[in-house]
C-alpha cells in the first residue's frame, strides 16, 4: 500500500514539474513587447492612497500591461520622500500625497503592488529640466534664480504655461541627476525615465550668461544669433543635451548596470528643432535602452503618419529599443473606439506588438479593446532591454 501511495505521489509531483517546465518554455517562446501605462497624480486619484494604487496595478495586470512608468518628479517637488529635496527645499515629498504626514511612500506602495504580479515600474521623471507650471519658476527659481533659462530678451522661458530651468546650466544637470541616482540607488525600480522635458529645454532657451560666453568662446567672440531656431544654434545647444544624455545614462548603468534607462520624447525633427532633443543621436550613440516616442495624434491617418516617420529615424538593429507612446486620454479628451483600436492595428501592422498609454485614466474606457489586442497576441516583457550597451 505505501508503495502505491509513493508511486502515486512520485507521479504527482513528475506531472507538476512538467507542466511547470511546459509552462515556463511555453513562456520563453512567447514574442517580446513592452506593453505600458503611464501613472501620474495629475487628472488621477490613483497614488492618493494605497488602495487606489492596488487598483490600478490589478486593472493593469488584468489587462496585460507589463510596465507601468509612475511619476516621481513634477511641478517641482517629489513624489516620494527625496533627502535630496528636503535638503535643498525643505519638503521631503509633495505633501498633498501624505496629507496627515504618516509617512507614505507612493513610489513604494507602487513597486509593493506591481512587483508580485510581474510588472515593471520605471519611476518617470515627467517635469525633468522644467520647475514649475505656471509659476514663475516656483520654489526652486525662487532659491537658485541663476538656474533660470533666459530667452533673447533675458526673460524666464515659459513655453506651454511650463516655467523652465537652464538645462545647458552643469550645475542645473547635477541636480536633476541626483534626483535620478536617488531613485536609483534607494529603489528596487526596474528603471527610470525622462520625457519631453528630460533632457530638454526649449530653443528660445540658452541665452544665459555663462551659455552665451561657452558659445562665444567656441565660436571666436561670436554671439548667439537671434533666430532661436537658426540651424547651428540650435545643433550647438542640442549637442549639450545629447552629452548630458550620455552622461545620465553612464551614471545610472554605475549604480546599477541591470536598470533600463528610458526616454520618451517627441516626434523628431520637431523635438530638435523646438525641445532641442536629438534623439536619434542618443540610439546612435548608445544613450537608450528604451525610446518611447510621442506619437500623439488625434486623426487615424496623423497617427499612421507620424508613426512611420518615427520609424524611419530608427536603424534596423535598434527596432527592439523602440515602442510607441499612444494618446488615449488629455483632459476629458478621448479618442474614439474606432480611433483607438486603428492605431493599435497601425501599430500591428508595422510589427509592433506594445505600447505605452498615456495615461491610466484612459485605460477602463478601452478595457475591452485593450484585453482583446493583448490576449490574441500574449508576450512577455523584453529582458534583453536590462543592461544593455
Amino acid at each position: 500500500m505505501h508503495r502505491i501511495i509513493a508511486l502515486a505521489l512520485l507521479i504527482v509531483l513528475a506531472q507538476a514539474g512538467w507542466a511547470a517546465t511546459a509552462n515556463t518554455e511555453w513562456k520563453t517562446r512567447l514574442p517580446e513587447a513592452v506593453r505600458g501605462v503611464w501613472l501620474t497624480n495629475v487628472a488621477s486619484d490613483a497614488l492618493y492612497s494605497r488602495e487606489g494604487i492596488e487598483e490600478a496595478v490589478k486593472l493593469c495586470d488584468e489587462l496585460g500591461i507589463n510596465t507601468i512608468f509612475v511619476v516621481t518628479w513634477n511641478k517641482g517637488q517629489t513624489l516620494y520622500p527625496s533627502r535630496v529635496m528636503e535638503a535643498f527645499t525643505g519638503v521631503a515629498m509633495d505633501p498633498a500625497l501624505d496629507p496627515t504626514g504618516d509617512g507614505r511612500d507612493p513610489l513604494q506602495e507602487v513597486i509593493d503592488a506591481a512587483h508580485p504580479r510581474g510588472i515593471r515600474v520605471i519611476a518617470w521623471f515627467e517635469f525633468g529640466f522644467s520647475s514649475s507650471h505656471s509659476a514663475n519658476g516656483g520654489e526652486i527659481a525662487r532659491l537658485k534664480p541663476h538656474w533660470k533659462s533666459l530667452n533673447a530678451a533675458g526673460e524666464l522661458v515659459t513655453k506651454n504655461g511650463f516655467d523652465w530651468l537652464n538645462a545647458l546650466d552643469p550645475e542645473v544637470q547635477d541636480f536633476m541627476t541626483s534626483l535620478v541616482l536617488e531613485v536609483a540607488e534607494r529603489y528596487e525600480v526596474d528603471g527610470i525615465q525622462g520625457d519631453d522635458r528630460l533632457p530638454a529645454m526649449p530653443s528660445e532657451g540658452g541665452y544665459n550668461p555663462a551659455v552665451i560666453a561657452r558659445y562665444q568662446r567656441e565660436h571666436n567672440g561670436k554671439k548667439p544669433p537671434l533666430d532661436s531656431q537658426e540651424p547651428a544654434w540650435v545643433d550647438w545647444r542640442a549637442a549639450i543635451l545629447n552629452d548630458y544624455a550620455q552622461d545620465l545614462y553612464r551614471q545610472v548603468k554605475a549604480v546599477r548596470p541591470d536598470l533600463i534607462v528610458s526616454f520618451s520624447p517627441s516626434i523628431y525633427p520637431w523635438s530638435k528643432r523646438e525641445y532641442l532633443q536629438d534623439w536619434p543621436s542618443w540610439l546612435r550613440e548608445g544613450n537608450v535602452d528604451l525610446l518611447v516616442p510621442q506619437v500623439y495624434r488625434h486623426r487615424l491617418a496623423d497617427y499612421e503618419s507620424a508613426l512611420q516617420q518615427t520609424m524611419a529615424e530608427i536603424p534596423a538593429n535598434k527596432r527592439e529599443k523602440f515602442v510607441p507612446g499612444v494618446l488615449i486620454k488629455v483632459g476629458e479628451q478621448l479618442p474614439s473606439r474606432e480611433l483607438f483600436e486603428g492605431m493599435l492595428a497601425a501599430n500591428r501592422r508595422a510589427g509592433l506588438l506594445g505600447e505605452v498609454f498615456f495615461f491610466y485614466e484612459g485605460l477602463s474606457h478601452f478595457r475591452e479593446s485593450i484585453r482583446a489586442s493583448y490576449q490574441a497576441q500574449p508576450v512577455r516583457f523584453p529582458d534583453h532591454l536590462v543592461g544593455e550597451e
